[in-house]
């Protein structure tokens, strides 16, 4: 079984992903990720040309790289933002996420993938496609939150604007933008606790098995 789940920025869907993936006994595959590994790959070989290392890569890629607790980091970041401009490894990565969602790794019996195109684009025949969706302000709330212990000086409003941009992005970019697919059920994550997204996407795939 695939379960995609899709979101903008700071809506929940990588919490929830998880989460259910957990519960259900799944691989979870966490897309945003798929770039950042290309990259530390890239920033490890020194110096090579961008584009022949990032494809390199991109096509060696395993779901063990991902693990890798370095990706995280602000300099890997940067450089998966370049890398994912490449249209050879923006294809060499839309075939890992196939790949992972039709053969999950560790002989798990299904598949959650979280992202922004994965019941669009990636995985359009997945059993079960939920849109995580929450408030501007709410998921604004919730990335300011996480961001200052490590960021003493910033703050909500420019959190609110950044947030913005992206949403901006992410849905009018002319290739997989963030969208609902037609059949995704949209689940509204506002008011609600974790355990009750989790309960409530556990009742979705539920309903698809019987």
């Amino acid at each position: 079984m695939i379960v995609a789940i899709d979101g903008l920025a700071a809506s929940g869907k990588g919490t929830l992903a998880k989460r259910l993936a957990e519960a259900l006994g799944f691989a979870h595959l966490d897309s945003g990720l798929i770039y950042r590994a290309v990259a530390w790959k890239v920033l490890q070989d020194g110096g090579a040309d961008l584009e022949s290392a990032a494809i390199f890569a991109a096509i060696g890629l395993r779901a063990e790289d991902l693990t890798n607790p370095d990706l995280r980091t602000e300099i890997v970041a940067k450089a998966a933002s370049k890398v994912a401009a490449i249209p050879e490894v923006r294809k060499a990565v839309l075939d890992f996420q196939r790949n992972f969602a039709k053969s999950p790794p560790g002989g798990a019996k299904g598949a959650v993938l979280d992202g922004r195109d994965i019941g669009t684009v990636v995985c359009p025949e997945a059993d079960v496609k939920i849109f995580v969706t929450a408030t501007p302000e709410e998921r604004a709330r919730r990335r300011f939150e996480e961001l200052k212990p490590t960021h003493p000086h910033l703050t909500l409003d420019a959190v609110k604007a950044d947030l913005a941009d992206r949403d901006r992005r992410d849905t009018e970019r002319p290739i997989a933008p963030a969208v609902p697919a037609p059949d995704a059920h949209l689940l509204d994550t506002t008011n609600l606790s974790i355990d009750s997204v989790v309960a409530k996407a556990k009742a979705l795939v539920s309903g698809a098995v019987s």
